[in-house]
């Protein structure tokens, strides 16, 4: 198997759409209510707004290749793209998915390979990332891979108030 990577650019901008909707529907569609989840789908991957984040300085956007197919992807913002801390010395990983058809094939775990390698690449001494409190695979997901719990923040999809842990990995330099 192999993977590969691929940071995104504005050019691409339909199919990180197309991917990032399908992926947050399959991961929590049938855990929220229709019409919260529909707006908040409408307001985070609105096109616009996507490309916005695409053309940040401070968020990239990486697409994971298996042969020629993308399988998956992961966003990681730095400096004031991050969404609560906003440390000089760490990297958000904002998003990290992986297409259900690719699921348990370890995919995930060589993403996290790199996002921590990059974060060592750019001197940044730890990767966090919120998770909601009820993904409890992908908390213990993060767990196996060097996360721990450091907070919690609230987390809206439409007008439902959740609550995502904060978890934190840091990076051997």
């Amino acid at each position: 198997m192999e993977l590969r990577l691929q940071k995104c650019e504005l050019d691409q901008l339909d199919l990180l759409v197309k991917l990032s909707r399908k992926t947050f529907i399959d991961a929590f569609e049938k855990d929220n209510n229709p019409e919260d989840f529909e707006n908040y789908l409408d307001f985070a991957f609105d096109p616009d707004r996507i490309a916005d984040e695409v053309l940040n300085a401070d968020s990239d956007f990486y697409f994971v290749y298996l042969n020629q197919e993308v399988v998956g992807y992961f966003k990681l913002n730095q400096l004031q793209a991050q969404t609560d801390i906003k440390d000089e010395n760490s990297f958000e990983l904002e998003r990290i998915y992986v297409l259900n058809e690719f699921q348990g094939k370890q995919i995930g775990r060589w993403m996290l390979e790199q996002v921590k390698a990059l974060a060592k690449h750019k001197n940044k001494t730890f990767v966090w990332l919120g998770v909601w409190e009820h993904n409890t695979k992908a908390i213990a997901f993060y767990e196996v891979y060097g996360f721990q719990k450091f907070g919690t923040h609230p987390y809206y999809i439409g007008k439902d108030k959740q609550t995502d842990w904060l978890m934190r990995c840091d990076i051997d330099q």
